[in-house]
């Protein structure tokens, strides 16, 4: 863009001078012309004046010298008559250069136009590239916040695992102390009862022995056992104590209590507490195999990638050697993965060495060079996998005549080797000139335009013929 607005800018330069010689050409031809006429003028007079002298009769030396005069204005006419077809054939040759360079500012100006809408093309592309690259780098980091949401997960179960794991145990030694507990309290119990059993007997076997005793006591002593007590003197509190067997009782019943009711629940529970764990146990399994397949297809599609990209590479690199070399007639070129060993991440760098030069990198040569070289890789990526059609727009406009022909001679050498038709849009003569049809727009009236198609072959064996 920048070229052409230059070129631009030379081309309106070299317009206003060639306005300005113009100018001057007119100005110096109108002059010639009057000083024509007056030199015309003054012949004619001469003319009169000669006819009007006596012949042998004059002054002969006035003749001579009227000749010699008009002989001099015929010359001088002469003079400014060349003068004025020189300053008219300038003038023409500065009207056609005038009418050359304003065609030439149109097409600079059509160029600029067409450079500007290519360079809004390129800028969506890379827009669309860099939403490409943005969703592509966006896509590891969702994989990562996944698998860190899936590690907290299992993080999480593995807490709650261990927490239930603790109420478990902590729920097994409370019923293993309640089992124990219980058992003890039957135990008591049941020695509780047998000892109230051994008691009530006791008592029923007392009963009847101080029923018998007192039988015995009435019998022997003719009174009641009070009155033998009152009579002999004996102490009551020495005899046996039932209410400390009593007490004895109560106690026990007491602490019986106080070991409160079962845990009927306690096995459901168990269960549940269970259950919990190996489903936790079955999860935390599952996310494994999950974090690993999707690291084996991650490391399978990087590893694919990888492959897929250098077998790519390879033939793209073979296609844009062999291309650059057709194209130059000579010389090497070459790509190279560079700033990474993973060809994933690597960059791409292009090596050129057009014939009589060094090898260098794409930057450091000329437009032309460049173009040659961009068209060379373009093909040689299209050659990888090659489509119906192609349409290619402008792409010989920096390049002169030479290279067009280069560039022609590519294109066919690409229709021989691929079943490709090429669509060329283009204002180059040359390269109109070696395609095999032609189409076009005219404008036959103002404002309609009218769609033409010339065949080149055709046309050109019309004319052998």
């Amino acid at each position: 863009d920048r070229a052409a607005k230059e070129a631009l800018s030379e081309e309106r330069a070299e317009a206003e001078a060639a306005a300005l010689e113009a100018d001057a050409a007119a100005k110096a031809l109108f002059a010639e012309e009057r000083a024509a006429a007056e030199a015309a003028a003054l012949a004619a007079d001469a003319e009169e004046t000669l006819a009007l002298l006596d012949g042998p009769a004059g002054d002969e030396a006035a003749i001579e010298a009227a000749r010699e005069e008009v002989e001099a204005r015929r010359q001088a006419l002469m003079d400014a008559r060349a003068a004025r077809d020189q300053i008219s054939r300038r003038s023409e040759a500065r009207t056609g250069r005038l009418a050359s360079i304003e065609k030439d500012l149109s097409g600079w100006e059509k160029r600029r136009d067409a450079a500007a809408a290519q360079t809004k093309v390129i800028a969506a592309r890379i827009a669309d590239a860099a939403l490409e690259l943005e969703t592509a780098e966006a896509a590891p980091l969702a994989i990562a916040e996944r698998r860190s949401e899936l590690i907290e997960e299992v993080a999480g179960a593995e807490a709650r695992l261990t927490a239930a794991v603790d109420a478990l145990a902590v729920i097994e030694a409370q019923l293993k102390d309640a089992a124990q507990a219980e058992k003890a309290a039957e135990a008591e119990l049941s020695e509780a009862r047998e000892g109230r059993a051994r008691l009530e007997t006791r008592m029923e076997a007392a009963k009847e022995r101080a029923a018998e005793f007192r039988k015995l006591i009435e019998d022997a002593a003719g009174c009641a056992p009070e009155e033998f007590l009152e009579r002999f003197e004996i102490d009551p509190e020495l005899l046996p104590n039932v209410k400390d067997l009593e007490r004895a009782i109560t106690a026990l019943r007491q602490k019986r209590d106080k070991l409160g009711a079962v845990n009927l629940r306690a096995d459901q529970e168990l269960a549940e507490v269970t259950a919990e764990r190996e489903s936790l146990s079955r999860e935390r399994a599952d996310l494994e195999a999950a974090i690993g397949k999707l690291r084996q297809g991650v490391n399978a599609l990087n590893r694919e990638g990888r492959e897929r990209l250098l077998a790519a590479f390879e033939e793209v690199n073979r296609n844009f050697a062999a291309l650059f070399t057709h194209l130059f007639d000579g010389g090497d070129a070459k790509l190279a993965l560079v700033e990474s060993d993973d060809p994933l991440e690597a960059g791409l760098e292009i090596f050129c060495q057009p014939p009589g030069k060094r090898l260098t990198s794409l930057s450091l040569l000329s437009g032309g060079e460049q173009t040659l070289t961009a068209i060379s890789l373009i093909f040689a990526v299209f050659m990888v996998n090659p489509a119906p059609i192609c349409v290619l727009d402008e792409v010989d406009a920096p390049l002169d005549d030479a290279n067009v022909s280069r560039f022609c001679d590519l294109l066919d050498e690409m229709t021989r080797r691929t079943n490709t038709r090429f669509l060329i849009i283009t204002h180059h003569a040359v390269s109109m000139s070696r395609m095999d049809r032609l189409f076009g727009v005219t404008m036959v009236e103002k404002g309609v335009s009218q769609l033409v198609s010339v065949d080149l072959r055709t046309a050109v064996s019309m004319v052998d013929a």
